[in-house]
């Protein structure tokens, strides 16, 4: 291939004694002439590349069908109003319903009505206690720039808003709906320069009021990273502030009583843990944390004097707990309803409210992921389980106080198409062994055939098992699918987050080609026919596998990457993710970075494999100026043929998109591999 020239600079710094090399530093500039006229010339080069991708029309055509496939979410109860999301197959975005005591079913909030473009998304929404109104929020164009608006449920009425600057804010309702807690972020001329993403605050508004009119609640001298969580008790007695610095994997809490003198005190400040605290219909207040108990527990203690934590389900030795409902047994008597985690996937069982242990075990829908259990927060038998596996989209099912059944389906627009998942383990580099599941038309190894491995590793982010079009499309044209349970996730709780983060950071990479190099020692592929696959802190993830093991695999897709890990605190919400990998402000941690950054690893006169980069101009956590950089250096320094291409789309960002783009991008993602890797 003929890639567009790119200016090499002699530009190298030194930094705390290491000298850094940074040759296309002028790609970090979206209004450089020469980064236009450069981007302008990648965009002619993967357009054209792609469409004459021979399987990307037959993959276009499968996902068109996989990909328009159902979801369904958790309902919400608010008296005898539920309030959950479905999309069904033709819709471009979910829409927000609320289903009423007769039982009919409205729609409250639907994004194509409110963009026929189909480029605003739902962000997130809460309704009151009582069910009459709805806190919602909406952003344009993929940039996640939440506006808040409440609307009255009976009639569809605006209330309130438009009210900005409300990204990722979390909707505490008080008792009546005319007052709500939510976080705000401090106005542009009141922060430094650069600093506009930052500066978050604590504030009480009242329904219809002005927003310069809110009382500040928290935040005033916190870091300027750190996110909030508010949560109130029914009642309205009990009001719950968290704050987490970035990312950080640890938070300090405190606890109002706002029938008294409403000041915030301590709960756990300080210490090096997650706690998740509210006030249950029984008046104690509920703790599920990690704290003494890296695979997490559920505690409860007095609000009024919270200083004695009794545990209700003590720490699992081969689980990790990871979602709760409080739920009326038949005898009256309160229980628990939980959600553990083995191997990534989840298991239910039933407890007993008064610390007395586990009840019984209940059979989850099959081998996947329980995405939510909800009860009513007045009580009652009832729960209500989200799952989703593989093979079938996000459903709902229902729990009575006696049997689990399904009660909404999310339906696909075509067949899915059979497969057969088996799990395995690979052996890492220092012996640790990773979890994979390997999804295939056989359910065994009868043949080497073109594989894609996945992974992420990082964030406490799990891997677990869930529908997927693209895994689905690449099963049905004789391929294998594979995800690595790498450490960085959660998936064997806090300290296996932990052995990948920070200093550890190597150690999910070398799982990662430990779990590639296990696939073709099983049988299962090649590394000729070998692919990975990753996106965000995935995309570091095969960024880095790329650089390090270019033998690795034939091909690579790159989407949404961290690459530049020596600036990339400077970009988008980069600052926030420092305790998750360091920063280069530190001469120990800037090694830790320049140990793996894939564009500092490039080395000339190596063969490559094929790579595709695939950037969104409107995301506003990971800027595309690292798929820029590492795509200008790989095809300079490349000595193989495998192209190196960079796709980029406009209008999209970082997080959830319309089904039809979704279409478009991943059938060039899989028609990409599929050239490379051979699949017929």
């Amino acid at each position: 291939m003929r890639y567009p020239e790119a200016d090499r600079l002699d530009l190298v710094e030194d930094l705390h004694g290491h000298r850094v090399a940074d040759p296309y530093r002028w790609l970090e500039d979206d209004d450089d002439p020469r980064s236009a006229a450069w981007t302008a010339a990648q965009d002619a080069l993967a357009a054209e590349h792609l469409a004459a991708l021979p399987l990307r029309a037959r993959f276009a055509d499968r996902l068109e069908e996989l990909v328009h496939a159902g979801a369904v979410g958790v309902p919400a109860w608010r008296g005898e109003r539920a309030f959950s999301t479905r999309r069904d197959p033709g819709q471009e975005h979910a829409v927000l319903r609320v289903r009423e005591a007769d039982g009919t079913v409205r729609v409250l909030v639907d994004p194509m009505a409110l963009d026929p473009e189909g480029t605003t998304t739902l962000d997130a929404w809460a309704p009151s206690w009582e069910g009459d109104r709805l806190a919602y929020q909406v952003s344009v164009g993929g940039d996640e720039e939440s506006l808040l608006y409440v609307l009255d449920v009976a009639t569809g009425e605006i209330l309130d808003g438009p009210v900005d600057r409300c990204r990722y804010s979390p909707v505490a309702w008080l008792p009546g709906g005319e007052e709500l807690y939510y976080v705000r972020r401090l106005a542009p001329d009141q922060v430094p320069a650069g600093e506009e993403q930052f500066h978050r605050r604590v504030w009480r508004h009242r329904v219809g009021g002005d927003p310069a009119d809110d009382v500040l609640v928290h935040g005033e001298g916190s870091d300027p990273s750190t996110y909030f969580g508010v949560r109130t008790s029914r009642d309205g007695r009990w009001l719950v502030v968290s704050a987490s610095i970035g990312t950080a994997p640890r938070d300090d809490v405190w606890l109002a009583d706002l029938a008294g003198d409403g000041t915030l005190r301590d709960l756990q400040v300080g210490v090096d843990a997650q706690t998740t605290a509210w006030v249950a219909r029984d008046g104690r207040l509920w703790l599920m944390t990690d704290r003494d108990a890296p695979r997490w527990r559920l505690a409860v203690t007095d609000p009024t004097d919270p200083a004695d934590w009794r545990d209700v389900i003590p720490q699992a030795d081969d689980a990790v707990l990871s979602d709760i409902a409080l739920l009326d047994g038949p005898d009256g008597d309160l229980q628990v309803l939980a959600v553990h985690s083995v191997d990534a996937t989840d298991r239910l069982s039933l407890w007993a409210a008064d610390g007395s242990g586990r009840l019984t075990d209940l059979a989850a829908p099959g081998v996947g992921s329980i995405a939510g259990v909800v009860a009513r927060p007045e009580g009652g038998t009832e729960a209500w389980v989200g799952y989703t596996d593989y093979a079938t989209p996000p459903s709902v099912f229902h729990w009575d106080g006696d049997t689990l059944a399904e009660e909404e389906r999310a339906p696909v627009a075509g067949d899915v198409p059979p497969l057969t998942v088996v799990e395995t383990h690979a052996t890492s580099k220092d012996g640790t062994p990773v979890h994979l599941f390997v999804l295939s038309p056989t359910g065994r190894a009868d043949q080497p055939r073109p594989t894609v491995l996945y992974g992420y590793g990082g964030f406490n982010v799990a891997l677990t098992p869930a529908y997927s079009a693209q895994a689905l499309a690449w099963v049905a044209a004789g391929g294998v699918w594979a995800v690595a349970n790498l450490r960085g996730g959660s998936e064997h709780g806090e300290e296996w987050h932990r052995a990948g983060m920070r200093e550890h950071k190597q150690n999910v990479f070398d799982d990662f080609a430990a779990a590639g190099e296990h696939l073709v020692a099983e049988g299962w592929t090649t590394h000729g026919q070998l692919a990975v696959m990753g996106g965000s802190n995935g995309g570091l993830l095969v960024g880095a596998t790329l650089t390090q093991r270019p033998d690795l695999a034939a091909a690579v897709v790159c989407s949404a990457p961290l690459l530049d890990m020596v600036r990339y605190e400077r970009f988008g919400l980069g600052r926030t993710w420092n305790d998750e990998y360091g920063t280069a402000e530190d001469p120990t941690e800037l090694g830790w970075l320049l140990g793996y950054s894939p564009y500092h690893a490039v080395r000339e006169g190596t063969a490559y494999p094929a790579v595709l980069f695939t950037t969104f101009e409107s995301d506003t956590r990971v800027h595309p100026l690292h798929a820029r950089k590492l795509a200008a250096a790989l095809q300079q320094a490349t000595t193989g043929e495998a192209p190196i291409v960079l796709r980029r789309e406009t209008s999209v960002g970082h997080g959830a998109r319309a089904v039809s783009r979704t279409v478009g991008l991943a059938a060039d993602q899989l028609a990409f591999l599929a050239a490379a890797t051979g699949l017929a």
